[in-house]
């Protein structure tokens, strides 16, 4: 009998994911548009913050703005303000929340699928592409608008929030730090972005949801939440990083954003993998999930902003708004007692430690004289100290306009010798006046002193 001699058929073995990863990396950064964006944000920045150094004007409407002409450390966090705000929505849009709609658009999914034969891999590697190209964007607007600010002004020591002066070596740290914070809610954007990516297949909402994510996030923390609600949204990192340039450092609410973005980062990159491997790839009029989107991706999301919130409430001592009388005054008192210091070496006069100082603040909101709440652009407040030697007791006038997210703009009315002009003179010429006008913080968190 003649045995015939059989041979296994080849196994086709998936792609391993670094191949692909390559493959789609190069896909990526082969558009012009992500090339324009990436040298944008390589450049950009640097040119801005340098400018500013050498105008007149100042944007003193921005956080650290009003000390971009002092030292070049404040340029990195007004850029930083500006990206959380609009910058980083708008490159997780165009990077992830394109990534996979993008071969729906072009009908390469067959393609793919059998170069690669592993959806799964395809995933991960479309994932981990975007992801690259994203942080190489942020590293991009963190280290050029440094770099600018450096070369234009100098590393000077920087005012923080609560008017405590940061050496360079500080400054440096915290300012990098910072960067890194916003990380997390960038990758929360990023996955919301590859879920509507996923989702919505070539639906232009789908290129847009990081955006509209964002948006939304930042009207809501306009409103007057409970902080509990305000810390369950993933975007309050791109807010909390503020904290860090305080005297102790505000770090529950800045702890807590970024563990609220991880968890969303987590969340809605599994949902868009789960609905990504369950899809049917040999339907070539497949246009994403259309209105069953809203079922099986957006209510999970709405579910998880419940539960965030439920535990944030539960573990913290978040209540009502946040913003207490009690916080106000004793955060406008530590900024004033720290900018009189700098204010007293600007004019040469004797130092005097804050404790000396005894700097206190009273506060009311329009009417309202105790037990006042909330945000507003009501609140008044009447400081007084006593100098060492001195008998009377001074005195001066701030109007706050305190924003819901507890920053708020301490503005001098008087006296004029104090407070009530934007510059001060001195031996060697006018310089500008510190407490005329600052900004600072309230920590939504901390416990309201007693008595």
């Amino acid at each position: 009998m003649t045995v015939a001699a059989t041979r296994a058929a080849p196994v086709a073995t998936p792609v391993p994911v670094s191949r692909a990863y390559r493959f789609e990396l190069v896909k990526i950064v082969s558009q012009w548009r992500v090339r324009l964006l990436v040298l944008a944000c390589w450049i950009a920045p640097a040119v801005f913050v340098a400018a500013v150094g050498e105008q007149s004007t100042l944007p003193t409407d921005t956080l650290f703005g009003r000390w971009m002409h002092a030292t070049g450390w404040a340029g990195p966090l007004v850029i930083l303000g500006f990206s959380g705000t609009w910058a980083l929505p708008l490159l997780t849009s165009v990077i992830a929340g394109d990534v996979f709609a993008s071969e729906d658009r072009l009908g390469t999914w067959r393609h793919l699928l059998v170069a690669v034969r592993s959806p799964r891999r395809i995933f991960a590697a479309k994932a981990l592409a975007s992801l690259t190209v994203i942080v190489l964007m942020v590293a991009g607007l963190a280290l050029s608008s440094t770099l600018g600010g450096l070369a234009a002004v100098g590393g000077h020591p920087l005012t923080g929030l609560d008017g405590h002066t940061l050496t360079p070596s500080d400054a440096a740290g915290k300012v990098l730090l910072a960067w890194v914070c916003v990380l997390a809610p960038t990758l929360a954007l990023a996955a919301i972005g590859l879920l509507g990516s996923v989702a919505l297949g070539r639906s232009p909402m789908g290129l847009l949801l990081p955006v509209l994510a964002a948006l939304t996030m930042q009207l809501a923390q306009l409103l007057t939440l409970p902080v509990a609600v305000r810390l369950a949204l993933p975007g309050y990192a791109f807010i909390a990083w503020n904290g860090l340039f305080t005297d102790p450092a505000q770090l529950s609410p800045l702890l807590i954003g970024i563990a609220v973005s991880l968890v969303w980062a987590v969340s809605a990159t599994a949902l868009a993998h789960h609905l990504f491997v369950r899809r049917d790839f040999t339907n070539p009029r497949y246009d994403g999930i259309g209105r069953r989107a809203l079922t099986r991706a957006a209510l999970p999301l709405a579910g998880l902003l419940t539960a965030t919130a439920v535990v944030v409430g539960a573990t913290t001592t978040a209540s009502g708004s946040g913003i207490e009388q009690e916080k106000v005054q004793r955060s406008v008192a530590t900024a004033f007692a720290h900018l009189y210091r700098v204010q007293t070496a600007r004019l040469h006069r004797p130092d005097v430690t804050e404790a000396r100082l005894g700097a206190t603040a009273a506060c009311t909101k329009g009417d309202v004289r105790a037990g006042a709440t909330g945000p507003g652009n009501d609140w008044r407040c009447v400081v007084s100290w006593r100098l060492p030697g001195v008998a009377t007791t001074g005195q001066a006038v701030y109007q706050l306009d305190v924003h819901a997210d507890g920053r708020y703009v301490a503005d001098g009315d008087g006296p004029k010798e104090v407070n009530g002009y934007f510059l001060v003179r001195t031996s060697t010429g006018d310089a500008p006046n510190p407490l005329w006008q600052f900004d600072a913080n309230v920590d939504l968190l901390s416990a309201t002193p007693k008595g």
